[in-house]
């Protein structure tokens, strides 16, 4: 059998039209956007690193070694050599507290014992014995002696993992409450807006700690307490576009031709709002991390071993006049997310607007 031939349709010149998809559409205006396709990129690379962080080589977030607490960033010296110059430049400022030049010979003798530990001392770390002062800290480690390059690493995957499962269930539940608010009317739209008025009322915060402390301390229950909140504002938008669309003509021709009530709104209303849904969803990211963080400053959020930026943050605060790169990288990789993210959502409110074709 032949397959009939798709009829071109031209122009007033005899040109061939070819339709664009509105999905296809906004691609094409994102692309032109440089400050949106790099924040993009950051994301994906950020994405890459947290989901891979278990097969990177990198040292654990967790091991603890006291001896080499408070050691700074460094990309050439060891651990061992910068508990030897920490040391000895601790010895030499006692030793000008005492009006003396040079360190005595039981300074000299503690400095000898020290590097012949450094050369000597071994330890196990995932079934392999290693020398333990060999290791190299290229962003420094915190006041346990943890390497702070893995624990930012990890820290990262925490707080998008919460970022983008917290967003996204928001988006869900608003997205499924205005849509049937929206369509539907009456008495289930007026119980489904007094409930979002009412949550609307109580104090946004105050809630999701109350939350915690009912169902305790975790990953699942700190987006789950977040997105418990943060879906009103995305129902009460999609609510709008719904009842904007309900009475446009495709709507009027599905129900003629025998459209169910749920097939209107899943293959007709939605995609028409998905726009919408995206932007909004990718600008809702940095908030649930931003919020994230101030629950783990507060003392509620991610527990120790774990990390999440927020409370790197937050442990770095007492020490970081003395010890600033605990302060410092966290806050600079969670600084650059953030905007890139910030870029990207801007980037697709602009792609999915018509009113910004002829801007992008």
């Amino acid at each position: 059998m032949f397959k009939a031939k798709k009829k071109e349709i031209n122009n007033e010149f005899d040109q061939s039209i070819k339709g664009t998809s509105l999905k296809a559409d906004a691609w094409r205006r994102l692309k032109k956007n440089k400050m949106a396709i790099g924040g993009l990129y950051i994301i994906i690379f950020y994405t890459i690193i947290s989901v891979l962080a278990p097969i990177l080589p990198i040292y654990s977030y967790k091991k603890i070694i006291l001896d080499h607490k408070h050691l700074p960033p460094s990309l050439t010296k060891t651990a061992g050599e910068l508990m030897l110059e920490k040391t000895e430049m601790r010895l030499l400022k006692f030793a000008e507290k005492t009006g003396r030049s040079e360190l005595n010979n039981m300074e000299k003798d503690r400095l000898e014992k020290l590097k012949q530990r450094i050369n000597t001392e071994t330890g196990v770390i995932n079934g392999k014995e290693v020398k333990l002062h060999d290791r190299r800290y290229l962003l420094g480690t915190d006041y346990h002696g943890r390497d702070m390059l893995a624990r930012i690493i990890y820290g990262g995957q925490i707080s998008i993992a919460v970022g983008t499962l917290g967003a996204l269930t928001a988006v869900l539940i608003g997205f499924l409450a205005g849509s049937v608010a929206g369509f539907i009317g009456g008495k289930i739209d007026n119980l489904i807006m007094r409930i979002v008025e009412i949550v609307y009322s109580l104090p946004f915060m105050m809630i999701v700690i109350i939350f915690l402390a009912l169902f305790g301390q975790s990953i699942f229950n700190i987006f789950i307490g977040i997105a418990l909140i943060s879906w009103l504002e995305i129902a009460r938008i999609v609510r709008g576009q719904i009842i904007s669309l309900k009475n446009a003509e495709f709507v009027d021709a599905a129900r003629s031709i025998g459209a169910s009530s749920t097939r209107i709104i899943v293959r007709h209303m939605m995609p028409n709002v998905m726009g919408i849904v995206i932007v909004f969803t990718t600008l809702q990211i940095p908030n649930f991390i931003l919020t994230e963080a101030f629950l783990s400053f507060l003392g509620l959020g991610i527990s120790p071993p774990f990390a999440s930026w927020g409370s790197l943050l937050r442990n770095a605060i007492e020490g970081m006049s003395l010890y600033p790169w605990l302060l410092f990288f966290p806050a600079l990789a969670m600084v650059i997310f953030m905007f890139s993210i910030n870029f990207l959502g801007d980037g697709l409110r602009d792609a999915f607007d018509p009113q910004s074709k002829n801007r992008i």
